[in-house]
């Protein structure tokens, strides 16, 4: 293995290749950074470091002066030649003065700087908006500095600064964990991944993708659970956001196919106007003798008459119109166009590549599914509004069965350690989304939070961890003095595994060979049609001996299993019919995700892709096979996104996840035309 020298963490912000903290130990990443966790960085290192490495933003364009704006507005090669045409209607005006005024240059003058200013009036609204919305995502950092806990302006932050996270936090630079106490964060703007990310301090000792660097924490990602202490590595344009952003940054500009045809317009007719001019005065000359400086300045003005009158003088007033109204049109819908031409690019597009999670899908995980011992229950409702009705294919649900489920679902609420919030009738969730769905799914069988915290008394939590795959809570219970409840949730597996009882019409009954086989038949279908399962379980205890201190895993034995709960991401309302649009257009849909190829399969089918759409892995994306019929992936160095090319004169897709990531891609062909 390559060594790695902590002396690459300090100069950083000045080497081209970033250094790799994922795999040091803590206590070289903090020698590296020449820092202490206990006291932080010093006010004066803090103002040399910022002065060396810059503030933690990332690097915006130069602002363009107001008078270059309104210069770009006459570069079109169409409004060049109305500027000419404008000129040489003054000139003839000058020599002729048939009228009080040039009123046709005045007139050709008028509509080139009302197109100039509907132009520029539009980008300045935009411009306005991006603003304010940078305005609202400024951000604040708790650090320990001078061996103070402070908080500060997240761009003040430095490498070598130490930061605090704590849950709902948003992660303000790269980081390495120093400490952490079940920290989970969600890194989906980097990998695609809903789910959350364990993370702890363990050296990562082979090259590793973002994805697998679990002693790192990422500037804009999310902590969804528990806290740490980490130590910052990169700031600024050095983070992976930052990278990202560089690389769009860096992406040349083209012209759209709008712009692209004006100015070959612009360039024919120019050449046709002048053409005719020349052919007219030539031939006017020729055939009629013209002689003498009087005669031939007459023909030529003749000439540059006609050239005048044949320019469109209204086709950039009435582009700039129709632009601007659709700009409008996507104001009202809350998208941001800064830029006119912008607008029409739309309207060209026969490919359209989506990120699944958070673009297709809400982002937002929803029990779907409850399988208990009497069979299955489908959920109704979507994301964390906690609405929905309980149904099975035979009828209605009878209340020995209702009853199953909502034990199912109250172990799962009393295992749990999310918080379910109504803010202005919008539901959000702080902690593990997964958490959180069967949070409302709990509220939506009847069970309120009030009622439930009144009787059962939290005393004592075995954490999850990613070698027990399980989590359990201890409560004391109101309604039976005597005992205590425990309640467990984890991979279906492992609990069942635990299970020596199952819970059926509520009765405790053995849970036999044959149960348990269709208990994992039942898993295995779940999975089958896209669904996240987690297996429920809960067992009684005498109070008597008990403490908190005393409780460890022996209490997650002999447990009574009560069914598996189905979860998924949903898709937007607003996805199906977007979906059957694009399809009804001619437009080849394109769905990146990084989930199993049977689950990607799945959810393409419920987002309304078309039942014979093709599934294709990261591995088979890069075969020869498919290079062969039009697909081209270029691979960039760890950590950098990989952009893969879909017939490159079509579209071009950058995925903002590592190359490492596991990718299923899922497309529709709308009419006839190989890959």
């Amino acid at each position: 293995m390559t060594e790695i020298r902590s002396s690459e963490i300090v100069s950083a912000c000045a080497a081209q290749e970033p250094a790799e903290p994922y795999r040091l130990g803590t206590e070289e990443v903090l020698a590296g950074l020449r820092v202490e966790a206990d006291s932080g960085l010093s006010p004066s290192e803090v103002r040399s470091r910022l002065e060396r490495c810059g503030r933690n933003e990332l690097r915006a364009a130069e602002p363009v002066p107001t008078w270059q704006k309104i210069l770009t507005q006459f570069t079109d090669v169409l409004v060049v030649l109305l500027l000419v045409a404008a000129a040489a209607s003054a000139g003839l005006w000058l020599y002729e003065r048939e009228a009080s005024l040039p009123y046709e240059a005045i007139a050709i003058l008028a509509i080139v700087l009302l197109n100039a200013a509907m132009s520029f009036v539009q980008e300045a609204r935009a411009d306005r908006a991006v603003a304010a919305l940078r305005q609202m995502s400024a951000a604040q950092a708790r650090v320990v500095r001078g061996g103070k806990h402070q908080t500060v302006p997240a761009t003040d932050l430095v490498p070598g600064d130490i930061i605090r996270l704590e849950e709902g936090d948003t992660i303000p630079a790269d980081g390495r964990l120093i400490q952490t106490s079940l920290l989970q964060t969600t890194e989906a703007i980097l990998t695609g991944e809903s789910l959350p990310v364990f993370k702890d301090v363990t050296p990562v000792t082979a090259a590793a993708d973002l994805g697998s660097r679990s002693n790192m924490v990422f500037c804009g990602t999310t902590v969804t659970c528990g806290r740490g202490l980490a130590v910052v590595t990169a700031t600024g344009a050095r983070t992976e956001i930052g990278h990202i952003a560089g690389i769009l940054r860096d992406t040349p500009e083209e012209s759209t196919p709008l712009q692209a045809e004006l100015d070959r317009v612009g360039k024919r007719l120019g050449l046709v106007v002048a053409g005719i001019a020349v052919v007219l005065i030539t031939t006017i000359v020729v055939v009629e003798d013209v002689r003498g400086v009087h005669a031939l300045l007459g023909v030529l003005i003749l000439g540059v008459a006609l050239a005048v009158a044949a320019v469109p003088e209204g086709l950039p007033a009435i582009v700039t119109a129709a632009l601007s109204l659709g700009v409008q049109r996507m104001a009202k819908r809350k998208a941001i166009v800064r830029h006119l031409a912008a607008v029409e690019t739309l309207g060209s597009a026969d490919v359209i590549a989506s990120d699944k999670t958070g673009t297709l899908t809400r982002n937002e995980m929803t029990v779907r599914v409850v399988v208990t011992a009497s069979g299955r229950v489908d959920v109704g409702g979507s994301g964390y509004v906690p609405i929905g009705q309980f149904s099975q294919a035979g009828g209605q649900l009878g209340e020995a069965h209702r009853s199953e489920v909502q034990q199912a679902l109250l172990a799962g609420l009393l295992a749990n350690n999310a918080v379910l919030q109504e803010r202005n009738g919008h539901w959000t969730v702080q902690g593990d989304p997964t958490e959180g769905a069967l949070i409302a799914a709990a509220r939506k069988t009847g069970l309120e939070a009030g009622a439930v915290a009144r009787r059962f008394v939290r005393i004592a939590e075995i954490p999850f961890s990613s070698e027990r795959r399980l989590m359990s809570t201890i409560q004391s219970d109101a309604e039976r003095d005597a005992e205590l409840f425990v309640a467990t949730k984890g991979a279906p597996d492992v609990v069942l595994a635990r299970c020596s009882q199952e819970f059926v019409e509520g009765q405790c009954r053995a849970l036999t060979r044959e149960r348990r086989s269709a208990i994992a038949a039942a898993n295995e279908a779940l999975a089958g049609e896209g669904l996240r399962s987690l297996g429920v379980a809960f067992r009684s205890l005498r109070r008597n001996g008990v403490t908190g201190a005393t409780l460890d895993g022996c209490v997650e034995q002999d447990l009574v299993f009560l069914g598996l709960t189905g979860m998924t991401d949903p898709p937007r309302p607003e996805t199906g019919e977007a979906v059957a649009r694009a399809g009804a257009a001619g437009i080849r849909l394109i769905m990146i995700t990084g989930d199993h190829p049977g689950t990607a399969s799945a959810i393409a089918a419920e987002l309304g892709f078309a039942a014979g759409a093709r599934t294709v892995t990261g591995a088979q994306l890069v075969s020869s096979s498919m290079v062969a019929r039009g697909i081209s992936t270029q691979v960039q160095p760890q950590g950098v996104p990989m952009a893969w090319s879909i017939s490159p004169k079509i579209a071009t897709c950058r995925s903002q996840k590592s190359p490492g990531t596991r990718k299923a891609m899922i497309w529709r062909l709308p009419f006839d035309r190989s890959l």
